[in-house]
């Protein structure tokens, strides 16, 4: 009799089950390792979020930390008053307006750049355990910045009741040594005069940083970046250039004059540079190629994300083969549709000054918890090179030439040397109304400071921004 055979018991065919459930299990801890990496990478940026509740809780657990300046001097502080309300204050008034910011109604300037370690404490257990135990708050973490008290206010008298900016730095670093911004506000009373502030439709936009946010034709300041153009376009024959100036230039029915009318004659680059000759310029600018000239702007970073970490405007600045000859001219000289921040064109000078590289500009040195522990540090930081060492040497040369021999000879024959640009930007169809520029540095062979200067309305670079860097200058080297 044969033999009953057993059903065979069927195989679970689970494998492809386990190959997907193992591949999302894959992705789920992908994700969450990104978030948390993210997180982590981001945290200041996600604290300071207005959405995100934490700033609050902390705040109801620590005292928002002190920003101070490079040699200690206290920029804020917060103090609790007898009813338990915290108050922000400010020392100085109006001197820091800008670019110490506010934390009230929003956060502006080193209180927004700082704003997450100025909230968190990293005082010791001990000390937490016994200001629990006095019903204290624990100390915020404190901010030193970059910013020197003597030049800030020395560049803030210096503008007086006039509008503008000024941006001083170090080129060799790229710190922010002062940073001063006209018309301002009290930070101490912004809560309080912040509606009237918000509803002030006059040109002032007291709350506007015009050192990093204001938008300004750069005038004959421009005249670095033409002149850039050019040195790339003839890097072995520049010194050959020569132009005879009658006082305009004309090409295509299009004409450009000289500040005023004047008359330069014969003149080679350096000597168009040091008069800045608007005709020589318009006729250097016509000449490029309109490739190496649009390279040498975007090289310059018109256009273009800056490397500095508070709010700031792009500048803008372009040409191509469809720009007009007419618009061409206008460009060369830094007028047009050209516009450019104070911040940025402080930028390209601390280039010229470093060799071609540009250091980025920062404003926080250390942050530091009350008992005197480095939470952080912040260390110069090579950005990019933004032209050759020799390209930059070339154009160092021409701007000292500017004062030896040209538009900022109040400059000269100090007991430091300078080198520098004036410029006057038109605003208006008329050549009454300019703004006075001056960019530069000094000492003019190794550059301590770069000082950047804007004054609305004012007339030529020469008479008015020259004897404010001049101030400036004469503070940075202890000159009486």
């Amino acid at each position: 009799m044969e033999q009953q055979q057993k059903p065979k018991k069927k195989k679970i065919r689970s494998y492809p089950i386990l190959v997907i459930s193992a591949f999302y299990a894959l992705i789920f801890c992908v994700m969450l390792g990104y978030i948390s990496v993210y997180a982590y990478n981001n945290r200041q940026v996600l604290m300071n979020n207005s959405y995100n509740t934490r700033q609050q809780i902390l705040l109801n657990q620590n005292l928002r930390g002190s920003i101070l300046s490079r040699n200690g001097d206290v920029l804020a502080y917060s103090e609790t008053d007898a009813n338990g309300k915290d108050a922000r204050v400010y020392p100085y008034g109006k001197e820091f307006a800008h670019v110490v910011g506010y934390s009230t109604n929003g956060k502006a300037g080193i209180e927004a750049l700082a704003n997450y370690y100025l909230i968190n404490t990293s005082i010791d257990l001990p000390d937490k355990v016994a200001l629990d135990t006095q019903g204290s708050k624990y100390p915020g973490d404190m901010c030193i910045t970059t910013l020197d008290v003597n030049l800030q206010e020395v560049a803030y008298n210096a503008l007086s009741a006039r509008k503008g900016a000024i941006v001083v730095t170090n080129p060799k670093t790229g710190e922010v040594l002062a940073m001063v911004s006209k018309p301002d506000f009290d930070p101490n009373t912004i809560q309080s005069d912040w509606e009237s502030l918000l509803a002030d439709k006059s040109p002032d936009a007291k709350l506007l940083n015009r050192a990093t946010q204001g938008m300004y034709p750069p005038g004959s300041t421009f005249k670095i970046i033409t002149t850039l153009a050019y040195l790339k376009q003839h890097p072995k024959d520049y010194t050959n250039y020569k132009f005879s100036c009658n006082g305009r230039f004309q090409a295509e029915g299009e004409s450009i004059q000289c500040f005023h009318g004047e008359v330069h004659g014969s003149v080679d680059l350096t000597k168009s540079f040091a008069e800045s000759c608007n005709s020589s310029f318009a006729n250097i600018g016509v000449s490029l190629d309109r490739k190496v000239f649009s390279e040498t702007i975007n090289q310059l970073l018109f256009n273009q994300e800056l490397p500095i970490d508070i709010l700031y405007a792009k500048s803008s600045a372009k040409v191509d083969q469809s720009t007009s000859v007419g618009d061409v001219m206008q460009l060369s000289i830094g007028q047009g549709a050209t516009s450019v921040s104070p911040m940025h064109m402080n930028m390209i000078t601390c280039a010229i000054a470093n060799e071609g590289v540009l250091m980025k500009p920062y404003l926080v040195d250390s942050i530091k918890s009350v008992d005197g522990k480095t939470v952080k540090n912040y260390e110069p930081d090579s950005y990019k090179r933004l032209m050759t060492a020799l390209e930059a040497d070339t154009i160092k040369g021409m701007m000292k030439e500017v004062v030896e021999s040209g538009t900022a000879s109040k400059l000269k024959g100090l007991s430091y040397t300078a080198a520098g640009k004036t410029g006057s930007a038109e605003f208006t169809n008329t050549t009454t109304d300019s703004h006075a520029w001056f960019t530069g540095f000094a000492p003019a062979d190794d550059p301590e400071i770069c000082v950047t200067i804007i004054v609305e309305n004012a007339g030529s670079g020469g008479s008015f921004a020259v004897p404010i860097a001049k101030r400036i200058f004469d503070a940075y080297f202890g000159v009486e």
